[in-house]
């Protein structure tokens, strides 16, 4: 009878657990005709069989009842117990934790970092947009007019005088295409970041080669510049033309108000489209459905929407920021609150790992450590491999040709096996350990 490697790692597991390694596996030569041959222990789906009334034996021939973890252990079929419809709590547990082993707080810290770099880029290539719609400065006042109302004074303070300079700048032509260019490209730096720090939350490297991962990335910058400069047309310049069509339409000031109402619902729907799109198009692995509104980026609005909430109601009664920070309080709270966004987003990116995981483990996926997805590309990822393979390599020759001349002059000293020298503290060979494993495991 012989078994697959996976068996005989289950099968010592089994004995190491003080399990009872029995010979309930599949034959390798004879299949039987009755019995399903399962070429897989682990992952094995239990014909439906009758179980045995108690104080009776099974029937001859009857397939034994195994556990998704020692094969051949075999157990009563009362200790067989039917999966969970959704594991809702394992969900939230492992996404908590996940969420700390991938060290996403200093991944949202490097997004804030970038964030910021980018925001100011993102805004002049915003007021270049509308300019060449012919309503960048209007747009520009409204919103600031709008923002003293919620914002706090000192974070506008740091604003208002670099859109101003900005509106000054000249009419729309080829410098302000070109302007508009770098400004892409800069403000793109933030995208770049949210890509790699959901490929970490997937557990995947980047594969895509330098040209192509690019191109992605400045396009959906565009994309969400633009879905921008529609949000603040909405918010802002709306407002007018509702009159005009309610008062073309002899309604008055009921479109308006109507307006009012329904704008916020637009609102919404634009900033749950892009945070899908961010999901969606950001990290290295294709398969996966266009979500408008998946659980994870619900959470993460919901929670950004009540975060922000609580930071304005806390600067505002209990911060002493100004007697702190002086003239970098602005500065200073706008880093706090994009941090807070970044760090709900990226939560949100892993609750729906999670729930993608719980989906392919019913499916009898083995997703237990690694999700079953496929990459868009290997590319790159397989040029580092070389590359780290010809370093090591390389590593291996110095070291062993190091040791040949110190063989070779006699200046091996009496230490332990690779010839260090007593009372030296060497390395521990743990790096293979440190690298990251499946899940963030450490």
């Amino acid at each position: 009878m012989s078994y697959s490697p996976r068996d005989r790692r289950n099968l010592a597991a089994g004995a190491a657990d003080g399990g009872e390694a029995t010979t309930a596996a599949i034959p390798a030569t004879t299949a039987p005709t009755t019995p399903m041959a399962v070429a897989d222990p682990a992952t094995a789906v239990m014909p439906a069989t009758a179980a045995p009334t108690p104080g009776t034996s099974a029937p001859a021939g009857a397939p034994a009842i195994t556990t998704g973890t020692t094969a051949g252990t075999q157990l009563p079929p009362s200790s067989v117990t039917r999966p969970p419809k959704f594991a809702w709590f394992h969900i939230l547990r492992t996404a908590f934790r996940e969420f700390f082993a991938d060290e996403s707080i200093d991944l949202a810290a490097g997004l804030t970092f970038r964030g910021l770099l980018s925001v100011f880029p993102a805004l002049v290539a915003l007021v270049s947009i509308l300019s060449l719609l012919g309503q960048g400065g209007s747009v520009i006042t409204s919103v600031l007019d709008e923002a003293e109302k919620v914002a706090p004074t000192d974070t506008l303070s740091s604003v208002r005088p670099f859109l101003e300079s900005v509106l000054d700048t000249p009419a729309p032509g080829w410098g302000l295409i070109v302007g508009l260019a770098i400004a892409l490209w800069s403000a793109s730096g933030y995208v770049k970041a949210f890509s790699r720090a959901m490929n970490t939350v997937v557990g995947v490297p980047e594969g895509r080669g330098l040209i192509v991962f690019n191109l992605v990335m400045y396009l959906l910058t565009a994309v969400i510049l633009i879905l921008g400069a529609l949000v603040l047309l909405v918010f802002v310049i709306s407002g007018p033309i509702a009159e005009a069509v309610g008062g073309l339409l002899g309604m008055g000031g009921i479109a308006l108000t109507v307006w009012n109402v329904a704008r916020w619902f637009v609102l919404a729907f634009i900033v749950l489209l892009l945070v899908a799109l961010l999901y969606h198009a950001t990290p290295n692995v294709k398969g996966l459905r266009f979500r408008w509104l998946s659980v994870g980026a619900l959470v993460a609005i919901l929670v950004s929407i009540l975060a922000t909430l609580g930071f304005l109601f806390y600067i505002s009664q209990f911060g002493t920021y100004n007697a702190t920070y002086g003239a970098l309080t602005g500065v200073i709270l706008l880093m706090l609150w994009v941090f807070i966004m970044n760090s709900t987003l990226l939560f949100g990116a892993q609750l729906d790992s999670e729930i993608e995981r719980v989906r392919q483990l019913r499916a009898g996926l083995p997703a237990e450590e690694e999700l079953q997805l496929p990459v868009r590309s290997t590319k790159a990822s397989d040029i580092q491999a070389k590359k780290y393979a010809d370093d090591v390599q390389r590593g291996r020759a110095i070291r062993l040709s190091s040791a040949a001349y110190r063989a070779e002059a006699g200046q091996t000293r009496h230490g332990d096996e690779d010839g260090a020298a007593p009372g030296r503290r060497r390395t521990r060979k743990i790096a293979p350990q440190l690298r990251r494993t499946p899940r963030g495991r450490h």
